[in-house]
């Protein structure tokens, strides 16, 4: 009896996990696509993201540590160039690209596009040999991307840009978390924790798009009338409050996939994200 209990147990815990992460991915999918129909800027608000993101982690870290009264893990500046770096610059890519094919395309196309990180991660596990080969897993993979493929193909309108941009994501995308899962699932990183992992990521990603939104964005955002040649103060505060509250949805997303993956798989995470994006189109 020990055994289907234990089975059972796990399978609830795994639910949980995925219809936390739904929450939160539906909420942010909408969200970002609201807010790009007035606020063109859109690594300027991944930017501001990952601030929010970094001092809500900082703080919580704070919070535990004065709880429990043991000191939360630091990395050394070995471990955090080698190990932290490429999976931040990974993330920070496969969000930026996300969050600007917005401007472009439709949430059909998006999520269309956005379905073959599945192809990536499972093809990236395998290299990094965190799944063994398996036919049928394969196969279900590959069957539940045609599906949704064929699913979408005729109700999106098609924009090569923005196309191009999403298909990047999701190739940075099955890089991403697969280092993610090597990087939290290692322990003697101390990194299982998802509110550590989120700390020890957030600079380097900021770091990493920032040369992105310098080349593409700052010019044209120093000279918006959404933040800095406001003539009212009405509209900042609302730019603001809404930009703000994308972070907090950003922080609830980014916790939900590290739990996510830190308990079951990255593949396991994508392939929820297949069901979530059949649930939105």
């Amino acid at each position: 009896m020990a055994f289907p209990v234990q089975f059972i147990c796990r399978a609830v815990r795994t639910v949980g996990l995925v219809l936390l992460y739904y929450i939160f991915s539906i909420g942010i999918t909408f969200y970002n696509k609201w807010l790009m129909k007035g606020f063109h800027y859109p690594l300027f608000m991944t930017l501001v993201h990952l601030t929010i993101n970094f001092c809500l982690s900082a703080l919580t870290r704070r919070v535990m540590q004065s709880w429990t009264g043991k000191p939360r893990i630091i990395l050394s500046w070995t471990d955090y160039l080698h190990k932290v770096a490429p999976t931040a610059l990974t993330t920070a890519l496969d969000i930026g690209l996300s969050n600007w094919s917005f401007l472009f395309i439709t949430i059909s196309l998006y999520t269309m596009t956005k379905s073959s990180a599945v192809l990536f991660i499972l093809f990236f596990s395998l290299v990094f040999k965190l799944e063994e080969p398996n036919p049928f897993l394969i196969l279900v993979v590959l069957l539940i991307s045609c599906g949704l493929f064929m699913f979408t193909f005729e109700s999106t309108q098609f924009n090569l840009e923005g196309f191009i941009m999403v298909l990047l994501a999701s190739f940075v995308g099955g890089i991403r978390w697969t280092l993610t899962q090597v990087l939290i699932q290692k322990a003697e990183l101390g990194l299982q924790n998802p509110i550590d992992a989120m700390y020890h990521l957030q600079p380097i990603m900021f770091l990493g798009l920032f040369p992105l939104f310098m080349y593409n964005e700052a010019s044209s955002l120093g000279t918006s009338e959404k933040l800095f040649r406001v003539t009212e103060f009405s509209p900042l505060l609302y730019s603001l409050f809404f930009l703000s509250a994308g972070g907090f949805l950003a922080f609830g997303l980014g916790f939900s996939e590290f739990l996510l993956v830190s308990r079951t798989s990255s593949l396991t995470l994508s392939i929820s994200g297949i069901f979530k994006i059949r649930a939105l189109l």
